[in-house]
């Protein structure tokens, strides 16, 4: 068997999966390593499906528009339904330190070319009939927004990417990375020895483990957020809700209804829950429920199916590293999504492909700009 690539990406996942469609894309020989069955069973599998240009920073703006002209072109491009629903993204206002907040980020938003804008309360109940009125403000509306299957969207990358070359080698976990005079040669797994100029670091919850191997330290770690979804119900409202006031054991949460009609539902827990146990509880119900209740009072009656629990890979000021270490030539950091990295997967994929093909442009620059490893972390990522 040929042990030589041009690429090898550890991680068959959000981000690893649409990296290695990508760089097939730009006939890289390409190797994805997992250690998991198939593609998307990591923590892709926990996401809800959103997907948002709606950040408070450029770079991830930028890589979400172009993840957003993925989602939104891929049926009539590939001829594959991946759920993709066009519902923006509103987030509801009712305090004026939080209309302040927003509407002082939509000047930097639309300087980056987010088509989003602040409308009125009739407006808001016009998108979510049913919305409690009480003290609304109005609140901000991106209505390219939206959403899709993460089943769905992660095997039509997987399947694109191996029909344009890429291979995936399931049920191998990276064990070693090996490195001569500063530059990367390759890994090792329990099957064998790969060779490659350029090994990219995708691991998702594991990114900070899998980058000890290289001797490049990266602050990732992750923390616990759970999620639900309802049965089908008549379809009703597009947009996903984002609720930014604190509650009494969650920072925010947010909901949509999918294309299957379902509500799919999470919160931020406050304060947060550092580790890996997936375990469901026994607290996140009674919390979303109640506040998804006093916002939608048209909830009360609905049916929950099931709930589930992910890792958010957290870096201390919430955005990704997404760079090439000078320590260690030929590698790649592409961790830390804090929770995003479906949205961001096939934005991020672009940009670090024509990196390593050496065709960066002047965008992929300027993405890739923002998160760079050897930073202050001291800021803060303002829409987590």
């Amino acid at each position: 068997m040929e042990n030589n690539y041009d690429v090898i990406i550890i991680g068959a996942g959000s981000i690893g999966t649409p990296l290695a469609m990508s760089l097939a894309e730009r006939k890289l020989k390409t190797l994805v390593l997992d250690g998991e069955a198939s593609p998307g069973q990591g923590q892709n599998k926990c996401a809800i499906g959103g997907v948002r240009a709606t950040h408070s920073d450029g770079s991830k703006i930028k890589a979400c528009l172009r993840s957003l002209a993925i989602f939104a072109g891929w049926k009539a491009k590939h001829g594959e339904d991946i759920g993709w629903i066009k519902g923006g993204y509103l987030f509801p206002v009712y305090t004026e330190r939080d209309e302040a907040v927003l509407r002082d980020l939509l000047k930097v938003q639309r300087g980056f070319g987010l088509n989003i804008d602040w409308i009125g309360p009739d407006k808001v109940r016009a998108l979510v009939p049913g919305i409690d009125a009480k003290d609304l403000r109005g609140g901000t509306w991106s209505p390219d927004d939206g959403s899709a299957s993460p089943l769905l969207s992660q095997n039509a990358f997987y399947r694109r990417a191996v029909k344009l070359g890429a291979e995936f080698h399931f049920k191998e976990p990276v064990k070693e990375i090996f490195s001569e005079k500063g530059a990367v040669t390759g890994v090792l797994t329990p099957q064998g020895r790969y060779s490659a100029k350029w090994v990219v670091n995708a691991a998702g919850a594991e990114a900070a483990a899998v980058s000890d191997l290289a001797g490049v330290k990266v602050p990732v770690k992750p923390d616990c957020h759970e999620a639900g979804i309802s049965e089908p119900v008549k379809r009703f409202f597009e947009p996903m809700v984002v609720d930014i006031r604190p509650g009494d054991k969650s920072k925010n949460y947010y909901f949509y209804q999918n294309s299957e009609d379902q509500l799919v539902f999470c919160l931020t827990p406050q304060p947060s829950i550092w580790g890996d146990d997936k375990r469901s509880t026994s607290e996140f119900l009674p919390e979303i429920s109640k506040r998804m209740i006093a916002l939608l009072p048209g909830l009360a009656g609905m049916k929950v199916r099931r709930t589930w629990r992910g890792l958010y890979p957290m870096t201390p000021d919430g955005f990704p590293v997404v760079d090439f270490p000078a320590a260690l030539k030929g590698y790649v950091l592409s961790v830390g999504m804090c929770g995003q990295g479906f949205m961001l997967g096939p934005g991020l994929g672009e940009a670090v492909a024509a990196h390593i093909a050496g065709t960066p442009s002047a965008e992929d620059r300027e993405i890739l700009a923002g998160f760079k490893l050897e930073r202050s972390f001291s800021g803060q990522e303002k829409l987590k």
